[in-house]
């Protein structure tokens, strides 16, 4: 998914708690769900900004010289100012879009089978 076309909200807003436990009729799965997800969508960020600044490293060693590149700068702070992952996480699971299964069920469904 593209993080940067989401329409998460990038400050804090109140959630109704019936919207998040719907998916699973128990707020304590929503929130385990959407926990793995954000932790999946920051990881992914992560991963992308490291490779953007990775064409910024600099492997000298002299300490005397400090440089100061604009475009590191403003990517940085782009990524700054995305929405959190945990924002990202619960939008897409409110919409439906998190696959989520608890493998104990389905261990379950298969041996009544």
């Amino acid at each position: 998914m593209d993080y940067k076309k989401s329409n998460a909200p990038v400050s804090t807003i109140t959630r109704d708690l019936r919207e998040i436990e719907k998916e699973t009729g128990n707020i304590y799965e929503s929130i385990v769900a959407i926990s793995r997800r954000s932790n999946q969508i920051s990881v992914e960020i992560k991963e992308e900004l490291s490779r953007k600044l990775e064409e910024f490293a600099s492997y000298t060693d002299n300490l005397e010289e400090v440089f100061e590149n604009r475009e590191q700068i403003e990517i940085s702070k782009y990524y700054e100012r995305l929405p959190k992952s945990t924002a990202i996480a619960i939008d897409e699971f409110i919409d439906g879009n998190v696959y989520h299964r608890i493998p104990e069920d389905d261990a379950l469904m298969a041996s009544k089978e």
